[in-house]
């Protein structure tokens, strides 16, 4: 009379068993590697940030290269040097070098997830077991007042601050569009009234940290993770569709792209040209829309070029400006950039609702 019900019992039990293995092995959000665990921390570099070092002073021309450009890989955590640090996931560790820890998640969440932990003097052990919250990695090391956290799945570098990932996290501000900056063989022109030809067209825009951050970054930007354009008539019908000029807000481009995202004159937080490093200047985060646009593909008259950028969370800032185009009917237009080798034309904007922020 027992065994249906017994029978029963087993079968719930072996379901509850199976549910809670399915969702162990499924990537979910994690908490702060620093203590408070469960409350949001000062970020001081975005994942998607430019990372310049140039190898020339400024006045030796070291806008113009060489130097070394990539993409932040992940965030900055600003708290004071010796702080511990705690892996997010439980994993075995890895050493990567002398102050940047690997935390391999596969073996306990199932999924090929990798934590690494920058600017940290380690205390673990090489293959050890580590527990999250609980097993202390090491400390940040002195002078960078920062652990930087980067998040990979299978073998792409992810954003922590979109949802479902490093929590809580809340961001209330909006990213700043400065000004849009048009230039062809010349260099940068005064005024956008009157282009002719092939022109590079950039913006300069920047986002500034949902917290205060202390020390010597305080009031420095950090890079929006949505940069789109657009070109419209006055009435508002396009003339050009919404492009996308940058997208952090899942992943990143390689590096070997980083001039087609930023445009020349952009610089990182407390940059280095040279030997100098200017600590507490501001970066330049000027983003290119376009790169070689011919103006003959549109009719002479006066257009609006509308911007926008957003964070990860979807807060927004939009921008417009209007320029005129004046085309000489001989073709000939001074200062016009060089035709550059076909190419297949720029994406246009993904669907709304293609990823967060959307």
């Amino acid at each position: 009379m027992i065994v249906v019900p017994v029978l029963r019992l087993l079968g719930l039990v072996a379901l509850v068993s199976t549910l809670a293995l399915a969702s162990a092995g499924a990537a979910s959000s994690y908490s702060w590697p620093v203590r408070p665990f469960n409350k949001q921390h000062p970020i001081r570099g975005f994942f998607g940030d430019p990372r310049t070092v140039f190898e020339n002073g400024v006045l030796a021309g070291g806008f113009d290269g060489p130097g070394f450009f990539s993409f932040h890989q992940g965030v900055d955590i600003s708290a004071p040097d010796g702080t511990p640090v705690y892996p997010v996931v439980s994993g075995i560790a890895h050493y990567l070098g002398a102050a940047t820890l690997n935390v391999d998640t596969g073996t306990y969440e199932g999924n090929d997830r990798i934590f690494q932990y920058f600017h940290v003097v380690p205390i673990v052990g090489e293959g050890q077991h580590v527990i999250a919250r609980k097993t202390v990695l090491g400390y940040i090391q002195p002078p960078f007042a920062h652990v930087h956290l980067t998040e990979i799945n299978g073998t792409q570098s992810v954003n922590p601050l979109q949802k479902g990932h490093l929590s809580p996290y809340v961001d209330h501000t909006r990213p700043t569009i400065r000004d849009a900056l048009f230039e062809n063989q010349t260099g940068l022109l005064q005024t956008p009234l009157g282009l002719c030809g092939r022109i590079e067209i950039a913006v300069n825009a920047f986002d500034t940290p949902p917290m205060p951050v202390p020390g010597s970054f305080h009031g420095l930007p950090v890079a929006p993770a949505f940069v789109r354009w657009n070109i419209t008539h006055l009435n508002g019908a396009a003339a050009v569709p919404w492009r996308t000029a940058a997208d952090f807000r899942t992943t990143l481009p390689p590096n070997s792209r980083f001039f087609d995202v930023y445009a020349k004159g952009t610089y990182e937080n407390a940059p280095r040209f040279g030997a100098q490093q200017y600590r507490s200047m501001p970066g330049r985060y000027l983003f290119l829309l376009a790169g070689n646009f011919d103006t003959t593909s549109l009719p002479n008259g006066v257009y609006s070029l509308g911007i926008s950028a957003a964070d990860v969370r979807g807060n927004s800032a939009n921008f417009h400006e209007r320029f005129s185009v004046l085309n000489a009917h001989s073709g000939v237009c001074p200062g016009s950039l060089a035709a550059p080798p076909a190419t297949a034309p720029p994406p246009t904007e993904p669907p709304a609702g293609s990823g967060p922020g959307g």
